[in-house]
């Protein structure tokens, strides 16, 4: 596994990180053994987030006694001081430590909720109160839409940034990734498999592995997990392998969605899935937890075409800052269920 120097932290950081968001859907032993195993097999970054049910406390029962072996890094869904102040104190406690090397302000993907965070009375100002209070060393932020992340960023106010980048999803090359090499910042890119959709898994993962990036976080929920990421990580990615992931990864890419969820469909159909799955469903089929999704949204995508509201001109299509042409993609997602 290569380990690079975590932008301005000084940190020689592991490529792989063990995401723990689904920690909290197995048993507490399989839990244990799979984060163990992954800080005894070199993977020394761990993410979690206030918001992942009780990862935090999963994490803070199976290795804090480890606590000097891995950057640990949570986020705060909140806006405001009071409750990004409240929820740093609890993610403390529920960790069993009395620090955390990253917290990132999480899921900001409109400007006006970045201008709350960032105002007076925001989450901002409570992140810097704990940075002087020594309960948090470096300040990031996490979002899906990497072109407003590259203005976020441009005043230094932020060390780390998380971003998408996987097969289907490779936008942050564009502008937010040679932006932040500029600004010497802690790259970490997020879900390779585009939350357990893509495939093959060992292209997946080794797609950012081979892109400019300092750490790579997969959802891992046990030690067979933790080996299959490991493994793929083995070996460096030569440039023919390189350019070749790099030429599947524009043409899985061309759906152009970014996952910014402006798109709320009336139906509930989860555009996004359906948009980002929509290219690699048609070459390489899909992963058990793909499928899975397609099955239980068959009747939302079947009644797509059919809601009148949407007739004329797609509510979706509307909210979407790319103009994508969301309706059509999905009627023909519903295609596949007769097929």
């Amino acid at each position: 596994m290569r380990y690079t120097t975590f932008g301005k932290s000084g940190y020689k950081v592991s490529s792989l990180g063990f995401g723990a968001m689904n920690l909290p859907s197995v048993p507490l032993d399989q839990a244990r053994e799979a984060l163990n195993y992954a800080l005894d097999h070199g993977i020394n970054y761990i993410d979690t987030a206030a918001a992942y049910r009780n990862s935090e406390e999963i994490i803070g029962e199976c290795i804090s006694h480890r606590r000097q072996e891995y950057f640990l890094a949570t986020k705060t869904n909140a806006r405001d001081y009071e409750t990004a102040k409240s929820e740093i104190e609890r993610s403390l406690v529920r960790m069993k430590t009395d620090h955390v090397d990253l917290l990132q302000l999480h899921y900001v993907n409109y400007v006006h909720e970045f201008k709350k965070i960032m105002g007076e009375g925001g989450a901002y100002e409570a992140a810097l109160e704990a940075q002087r209070e020594g309960k948090v060393r470096f300040i990031g932020i996490s979002g899906h839409r990497p072109d407003l992340l590259v203005k976020w960023i441009a005043k230094g106010q932020f060390s780390q940034v998380l971003f998408h980048l996987n097969l289907a999803q490779p936008f942050a090359l564009d502008e937010l990734i040679p932006t932040m090499t500029e600004m010497d910042m802690m790259k970490v890119a997020m879900k390779p498999l585009s939350g357990g959709f893509i495939q093959p898994v060992e292209q997946a993962i080794r797609y950012p592995y081979s892109q400019d990036v300092h750490v790579t976080i997969s959802g891992m929920v046990s030690v067979k997990e933790v080996q299959e990421n490991l493994a793929a990580q083995e070996q460096a990615v030569g440039s023919e392998e390189r350019q070749e992931l790099e030429m599947l990864a524009r043409e899985l890419g061309q759906h152009d969605c970014r996952r910014c969820n402006y798109c709320k469909c009336p139906l509930e159909v989860a555009i996004p899935d359906v948009m980002i799955s929509s290219r690699f469903r048609e070459k390489f089929g899909l992963l058990p937890k793909g499928s899975g999704f397609f099955e239980r949204q068959k009747e939302r995508i079947m009644g797509c075409a059919d809601y009148e509201p949407c007739k004329e001109k797609p509510l979706c299509e509307e909210k979407c800052p790319y103009h994508l042409p969301m309706q059509q993609v999905v009627q023909k997602a519903a295609s596949f269920y007769s097929a």
